[in-house]
């Protein structure tokens, strides 16, 4: 079968940069409704976090090159699970990505949200895997005060060093240059309040459609797995996350 020229660029993309090849080989591995379901071990773990409506699922798509790796459903806070994905060599896996639940919608009952809450909660406060936090944030809206709460929560680990923070502004295609410029200033504000200048945060502009910032978010969770070891945790019990839909 002969190549297509996309097919030529993705091989040269791969070659050029290898953060890239690796995002690419994501796949799915299980699904879980309570901690004790995920895999033991200690491979590094990535959770991507986010409203339902922020774009997170279409950014994991993006960064695997698969349509459908990462489902969105057409009910926004349907889906209550932990979906983990396997980077790295199909026989060898070096990293899970963890797609946490979409947090913002009222779609599901209380008990369901408060079980959830406690799950969010429980894996990222005590899940010693975990490497770093991608949060989804519309880049049209900023940091919201469900965004926000979830910094709250999590920023403790973020300022010890045991947990990384890369906040994604996802489709900035819908704001011009300056308006770009205006929300990253915007949310490095916003962050500012909520986690210290030695914290390992990151922020980038990003856009599915026109794979804006695609190589950068790449780059930046493969070095998380690949340059820095994960420090065991020991955290306290604290306030839960946001409802979880």
């Amino acid at each position: 079968m002969r190549e297509t020229s996309s097919q030529k660029r993705a091989d040269l993309s791969e070659l050029k940069h290898p953060a890239l090849a690796w995002a690419h080989s994501a796949r799915f591995l299980t699904t879980a409704s309570q901690l004790n379901q995920l895999p033991p071990g200690d491979l590094g773990e990535i959770a991507f976090v986010g409203r339902s409506n922020a774009g997170k699922s279409t950014a994991i798509n993006a960064l695997a090159q698969r349509r459908q790796l990462a489902f969105a459903s057409k009910t926004p806070g349907r889906t209550q699970h932990i979906n983990l994905f396997a980077l790295g060599p199909r026989e060898a896996p070096d990293a899970y990505l963890a797609d946490l639940p979409g947090y913002g919608y009222a779609t599901v009952s209380r008990t369901e949200k408060v079980r959830w809450q406690q799950v969010m909660a429980d894996y990222l406060e005590v899940r010693r895997n975990l490497n770093g936090v991608v949060l989804l944030v519309d880049s049209r809206l900023g940091l919201t005060p469900l965004d926000e709460r979830l910094l709250d929560f999590v920023a403790p680990r973020i300022n010890t060093g045991e947990v990384k923070l890369l906040v994604v502004l996802t489709k900035a295609d819908k704001l011009n240059r300056r308006e770009q410029q205006a929300a990253l200033s915007l949310v490095q504000t916003q962050l500012g309040e909520r986690v210290t200048e030695q914290a390992d945060v990151g922020m980038l502009l990003f856009s599915a459609t026109k794979q804006q910032g695609l190589t950068d978010l790449a780059e930046t969770i493969h070095g998380w797995v690949h340059e820095a070891p994960n420090a065991s945790v020991s955290a306290d019990e604290g306030d839960t996350p946001p409802a979880a839909d």
